[in-house]
């Protein structure tokens, strides 16, 4: 891992935690309360698993530069 890569996993991490605050207040706002351990455990797994895909390889960083 090089720190370009680490920099695009973690604007992607934060772009998906955004994404699921976001969805998953919405949705508990719909019950007239929000679930704020709920929301937080939600974004939580959220980014793990975001940066846990970006091990797969990110398009933003292609092979090629991290071996230079």
């Amino acid at each position: 891992m090089t720190v370009k890569w680490l920099k695009a996993a973690t604007v992607r991490a934060i772009k998906t935690a955004a994404q699921t605050a976001i969805a998953t207040i919405g949705t508990t706002a719909v019950f007239y309360e929000v679930d704020w351990r709920l929301v937080g455990g939600t974004v939580l797994l959220a980014t793990i698993m975001s940066y846990l895909t970006s091990l797969a390889g990110l398009p933003e960083v292609s092979t090629d530069e991290d071996r230079n």
